[in-house]
């Protein structure tokens, strides 16, 4: 063990050596190498193949073992850079839906738009869902074996599996203002589960599809015997793949551009609401941040529409946008993104809640798999398991994890799935707005608690309804 921490003691200080300006890139070249390791693991080990693990998934254990190996047996904790890794998750979901909402859409996608706004509905359903789950739980446990409980504790549920770690630290640190004492870990530690559930669930939902032939899977031999024509690669008046500037290179330059605007969109919004209504800029500004994915993925779509208005009226000759271009680009975010976002989980976030954790854990990927196995039946007529699988991977962990699942099965997203993600989470920001006053109503005091209780049953009985009976062109 001592010559385990000498050991350390020195990899540490050459760490300490070269961080600074060499820090992002050590970090990416340790993801990129766990990543090509992962890649060898699954293509020469028979059993991780027939698992259908994505390599992302399996890179992302891998560094979080290694990362645990090294904090525990060598005592080294700052060989992987936990804030830049954060930092990744954050801006690759963002960049990876710029990168989509950049394509040019299908003109079959048009009949879809219902299934969007059902999709918004949807999630809020499944924010509703967790959260009654998650308040029986705690209130349950606070009335048998772990009296003192703080009952609203139930509501980190839905912000850790549905929205996320930013979500969860917020409200779970919020929570402690109320006095939940560990509330921040509690929520994080929640989030960290609904990744791994997301994971995990999904790979075994996938594989039972594949075995009782439900789905064609992207890794399979078919598939792999596959031949594309030039028309796979690029569409007509497109930009010359290299002329005075590489294909590429406009294609990074049109979503690095759209990702500068979102900064500029979001500061204005969130300092104008500092500035005239500072009690709602509390409230609002963190989930602004949060989903700058949205924003990002709207003004995309204002980008595309303006592009596409020039090229139909001849103010533009030819088209920029590259379809086959942007789906790697944001296959790559994503990827990225998931490698980054599992080996950020730390086992220690509990914080002696164990009890509460594990129920709220099982509970709510099963809850959240049978509502939704329910509700895709009746929005994603023609591409159920696609819906499906995306909205539990983004229901349970985050929309990086949905896309992830998805690219299982519609590697190319040729159905509107993944349109939906995006879409539907633009509608649940307006459907899901008085949970924000909820989650704060509940921690107030118990009366409150068992109050939210009873509004959230009404409330999600009025947006099945609403899923139910909703048709297109009809308010």
């Amino acid at each position: 063990m001592i010559l385990c921490n000498a050991a350390g003691s020195e990899i540490q200080q050459i760490f300490y050596e070269t961080a600074g300006v060499w820090n992002l890139i050590m970090q990416l070249g340790i993801i990129a190498v766990i990543v090509l390791f992962s890649n060898m693991l699954r293509r020469c080990i028979p059993f991780i193949r027939k698992t259908l693990m994505p390599v992302s998934v399996l890179a992302g254990f891998i560094m979080l073992g290694l990362k645990l190996l090294l904090q525990r047996v060598f005592g080294i904790d700052d060989l992987f850079d936990i804030e830049v890794l954060d930092t990744l998750v954050y801006h690759c979901i963002a960049l990876g839906f710029i990168a989509m909402s950049l394509r040019v859409n299908a003109k079959t996608e048009e009949s879809h738009s219902a299934a969007g706004i059902k999709s918004g509905a949807a999630i809020v359903g499944s924010y509703l869902i967790q959260g009654l789950t998650g308040l029986v739980i705690t209130i349950l446990l606070s009335f048998t074996i772990k009296p003192g409980l703080f009952k609203a504790a139930g509501l980190l549920l839905p912000m850790g599996y549905g929205q996320g770690p930013g979500q969860a630290n917020n409200i779970g640190t919020t929570y402690e203002t109320f006095g939940f004492v560990g509330g921040q870990s509690f929520g994080l530690a929640i989030a960290a589960a609904g990744y791994i559930c997301a994971c995990t669930v999904g790979v075994v939902v996938l594989n039972y599809w594949k075995n009782h032939h439900q789905i064609g899977v992207s890794g399979d031999e078919k598939q792999k015997e596959e031949t594309y024509t030039i028309d796979f690669f690029q569409d007509k008046n497109e930009i010359r793949v290299s002329d005075s500037i590489d294909k590429l290179s406009v294609q990074v330059a049109m979503m690095l551009g759209v990702y500068l605007l979102t900064f500029l969109v979001t500061k204005g919004i969130t300092s104008a609401l500092t500035l005239w209504a500072p009690g709602l800029a509390k409230m609002l500004n963190s989930m602004l941040w949060g989903f700058n994915f949205i924003i990002g993925s709207a003004l995309a779509m204002l980008v595309k529409t303006i592009l596409g208005k020039c090229e139909k009226r001849g103010w533009m000759k030819l088209r920029y946008q590259n379809n086959y271009l942007l789906n790697r680009l944001s296959g790559f975010f994503f990827d990225l993104m998931i490698v980054a976002g599992i080996a950020c989980i730390d086992p220690e976030d509990l914080s002696g809640l164990w009890l509460p954790f594990v129920l709220m854990a099982v509970a709510g990927g099963v809850v959240t798999w049978f509502y939704l196995k329910k509700i895709s039946k009746k929005i994603y007529k023609g591409y159920y398991h696609e819906g499906l699988i995306s909205m539990y991977g983004m229901m349970t962990g985050t929309i990086g994890s949905g896309i992830l699942l998805l690219r299982q099965i519609d590697p190319d997203f040729e159905t509107p799935a993944a349109n939906h993600l995006v879409v539907g989470s633009s509608y649940a920001i307006v459907f899901g707005a008085p949970l924000l006053i909820l989650i704060t109503m509940a921690a107030r005091s118990d009366v409150m608690c068992y109050l939210v209780t009873g509004i959230i049953v009404v409330y999600f009985t009025l947006l099945m309804l609403f899923i139910h009976f909703y048709k297109k062109g009809k308010s």
